[in-house]
């Protein structure tokens, strides 16, 4: 298979670049360091799979679920492997939705990368142990609350719970801060809230923030 990884670590790409060639299944068609570059990537260089971080710097795509989503838009046939630090039960359900087929945790064994491809390779998801056992042990309870934002409004809402405002999420996405006045409206509208309190209180009980 032909394989672009995503990473802003030049180490992180060297270790992915390591287990890769070791594996014997792949070749590194290319790499990049963020999501600009990464899309410019994609958009010149074939390849069979996307092995990405989920948070890295860049402009229209800086958040990891939009750029999940576009990636999917744009190429729905390339299966995504998600190597991430993040543990966040509600982040994981998201970039699940967005079509990853694997997601595998930087703490992980080393062997787990080659098991994820693998898994991929032959249509099937994968999902590390640890974040195995953190989304069987919050059960389904969480689920539809959650998946009933749109990607959008689950990066607004984890912002704001993670200690920003309207202001610096709309700098940080390069949007209106009425556009992101609007999203957090509508996502406290799905979830039934009507206080920043409330909304904040949801986000730390359902594992949005982080």
């Amino acid at each position: 298979m032909r394989v672009v990884i995503a990473d802003d670590h030049s180490v992180v790409r060297l270790g992915l670049q390591m287990l890769i060639d070791s594996g014997g299944r792949c070749v590194i068609v290319g790499e990049a360091e963020g999501t600009d570059s990464l899309m410019s990537l994609l958009s010149t260089t074939p390849c069979d799979l996307l092995i990405t971080d989920f948070s890295m710097p860049g402009g229209q795509q800086a958040d990891g679920l939009k750029l999940l989503s576009t990636v999917r838009r744009l190429y729905p046939a390339m299966p995504v492997i998600l190597v991430t630090m993040f543990a966040n039960v509600a982040t994981l359900r998201a970039a699940l939705a967005q079509g990853v087929m694997a997601i595998v945790a930087k703490g992980a064994a080393s062997g787990e990368l080659a098991k994820a491809v693998k898994a991929v390779g032959e249509g099937r998801r994968y999902i590390s142990e640890s974040l195995r056992t953190a989304l069987h042990r919050t059960g389904a309870g969480n689920q539809t609350p959650v998946s009933s934002l749109s990607a959008k409004e689950h990066e607004v809402v984890r912002m704001l719970a993670s200690g920003m405002t309207v202001s610096e999420i709309a700098c940080h996405f390069k949007r209106s801060v009425s556009t992101i006045s609007k999203q957090k409206t509508m996502a406290m509208h799905r979830l039934g809230i009507s206080t920043d309190v409330d909304l904040f209180s949801y986000a730390r009980d359902s594992g949005i923030s982080y």
